[in-house]
């Protein structure tokens, strides 16, 4: 069937009535070539809702969209027709164009899956040159969030990375084989081209002032013999003088020397854009290398350029925190593990078990103590998407809008699936309702969309929730209760060797900074009694800023084999430093450490 492709904007007139008669006339144009497919593009531009309109002319193009789906049921070869519309804000569409008899089909294009990035980048890379060994597999394992579009920038990307590599490299090779060939045959007779030039030009001067007051006639002879010399020296056309050398007679050797000996001198030459384009359009014959082709570090380079379209619009693809960048809470990684990890990496063992995944996980503790991290890392073991929001985050002063936000950031994740969300400050996002509250408070109203999205009538397949709070006990209890935040995880103050490890961690084992021998971490793990992980992360960076400024004091400006943090930095760093947790705080969070150290209900409940 022939397609019929329009893009909302064109269908917007500046004259009151045009945008209603394009609308007419496209759709009697997909009559006419009926059967046929007509296909809108971003048809929210047309098709918002009119209770929003802001003016009548919106109002007329939905209501002229609406009548011209209504008029092709009506005619006969109207129903041959075949009408899709594409958005990437469906919410936003008037409720009249999506009931039955209309657009009543609705089909969400998911982000690509891990096995679906591999068959994609296999089509998009047919017809060029690739290298055999290259892994689609690994691509597609370090793409997670990418999308079609994003794939295809990517492979355009590692072309461009490759044509520059072999095209840069060729170039200098061509170019300081040319400039030696040329440099060869002007280096040693420069000097007596000038030297020969010089008299020449004097003589020339001489006989043009004789000629001035001589006859013409009697000129010519003179001329003759007078010229001789210089156009032995300047055009060497007629030149017979054996005696001079021979590159003397050419006119270009001492503009290709002086050009050519800085570039010579310089074998890492970096052409401009002019002699590279040029280059290209005109590449020699000792170019064409059969053997070029798509490398892995090709894509490797442009996976570090190249952002997915989910992180450009503010969501977080796969995060790059490790177990490594934590160094402690081995307790709770195991129980997050099985949380996360285990329902996407082995679906099929929990369902012969008839096991089920916790709805959502509440992570709670003092400050600093690393429960950002801990989702982050969960998420990036598990290979799965990570979408971050504050809690303030999502408050709107405008009616509606919070509850919109929540929509929105759930709809994000499915689409995303598999897929965790990450509430911190989760606290703010859903305190306790007011029992004399009338229930159209933003608070109670976001609570409840919470509820409605949590456990609703939606289908949740693949979207883990993961909330951080340093008050469980503000939190409303419906959020809370079995089938929601079911599991409940204490991540408290670091003990004296978490501490020693989260110091290693910090530290990378003593290369970054780079320690010197006199520091004992074990005995600064005993001197940071209820410092925090982020406390002890501060310690670290105040006390190389202590090493840093005793280098510059001592006139050192370079990163020598001395520069280094020693144990003195420290004793200095904990002088200045205090815990963030006080003494009567702790005594708070040892209360809801008592409440919440174990899960209240199994990890993995039973159907």
């Amino acid at each position: 069937m022939p397609l019929l492709e329009v893009t909302a904007t064109e269908l917007i007139g500046g004259i009151s009535g045009e945008s209603e008669e394009r609308v007419r006339d496209i759709f009697e144009q997909a009559i006419d070539n009926s059967p046929c497919v007509l296909f809108i593009d971003e048809i929210d531009a047309i098709a918002g809702n009119r209770q929003h309109a802001a003016k009548d002319m919106e109002r007329r193009i939905v209501s002229q969209l609406i009548a011209s789906l209504d008029q092709l049921k009506a005619t006969e070869f109207g129903q041959s027709v075949v009408v899709i519309g594409a958005t990437t804000r469906p919410d936003t569409l008037d409720p009249g164009l999506r009931r039955i008899g209309r657009f009543d089909h609705e089909i969400a294009i998911h982000i690509p899956s891990r096995k679906e990035r591999r068959e994609i980048l296999r089509i998009q890379c047919e017809g060029l040159s690739i290298d055999p060994k290259l892994n689609y597999d690994k691509i597609a394992e370090l793409t997670p969030g990418f999308v079609g579009a994003d794939l295809l920038a990517l492979v355009s990307r590692a072309a461009a990375i490759a044509v520059k590599r072999r095209s840069l490299r060729k170039f200098r090779e061509l170019h300081a084989a040319s400039e030696m060939n040329m440099t060869t045959v002007t280096l040693d007779d420069d000097e007596p081209a000038d030297d020969q030039q010089k008299p020449a030009e004097i003589n020339k001067d001489k006989e043009e002032v004789q000629e001035e007051t001589k006859d013409q006639e009697q000129a010519k002879p003179a001329d003759s013999e007078s010229d001789k010399p210089a156009a032995d020296t300047t055009n060497g056309e007629n030149s017979m003088d054996v005696d001079k050398p021979p590159n003397a007679a050419t006119p270009e050797p001492k503009p290709t020397s002086s050009t050519a000996s800085p570039l010579v001198s310089d074998e890492f030459y970096e052409p401009t854009l002019a002699e590279l384009t040029n280059f290209l359009d005109n590449p020699p014959e000792e170019f064409a290398d059969p053997n070029f082709c798509l490398t892995m570090d090709d894509f490797l380079a442009a996976i570090k350029v190249v952002q997915p379209s989910a992180k450009r619009e503010g969501f977080i693809t796969v995060p790059d925190t490790t177990w490594e960048d934590i160094g402690s809470l081995h307790d709770i990684r195991e129980e997050l593990k099985l949380a996360v990890l285990a329902p996407v990496k082995y679906p099929e063992m929990l369902k012969r078990l008839g096991l089920e995944a916790p709805s959502g996980v509440l992570l709670c503790g003092p400050p600093g103590c690393g429960k950002t991290l801990l989702a982050k890392a969960i998420a990036n073991e598990a290979g799965i998407n990570f979408i971050s929001v504050k809690g303030p985050e999502l408050m709107n002063m405008y009616v509606g809008e919070s509850e919109r936000a929540v929509r929105a950031c759930f709809q994000r994740a499915r689409n995303s699936s598999p897929c965790v969300i990450f509430f911190d400050e989760f606290d703010s996002l859903c305190p306790k309702r007011s029992d004399g509250g009338d229930g159209n408070n933003s608070g109670t109203r976001i609570v409840n969309q919470l509820l409605t999205e949590m456990d609703g009538v939606e289908e949740r397949k693949g979207v883990y929730i993961l909330a951080a709070t340093n008050r469980p006990d503000i939190i409303d209890p419906a959020i809370l209760r079995p089938g929601r935040l079911d599991t409940i995880l204490y991540v408290g103050l670091p003990q004296e060797q978490e501490r020693v490890d989260i110091l290693k961690a910090t530290t990378k084992n003593g290369k970054r900074p780079v320690l010197a021998e006199d520091v004992d971490l074990q005995q600064l793990a005993v001197q940071t009694e209820g410092y925090t992980g982020a406390d002890l992360a501060g310690l670290v960076k105040q006390a190389s800023m202590f090493a840093l400024r005793q280098a510059l004091n001592e006139g050192k400006v370079s990163a020598d084999e001395d520069l280094c943090v020693r144990n003195k930095h420290f004793m200095e760093a904990l002088k200045q430093l205090r815990p963030s947790v006080s003494e009567q705080d702790r005594k708070v969070y040892e209360k809801l450490r008592q409440k919440y150290a174990a899960p209240r209900v199994p990890l993995l409940a039973e159907k």
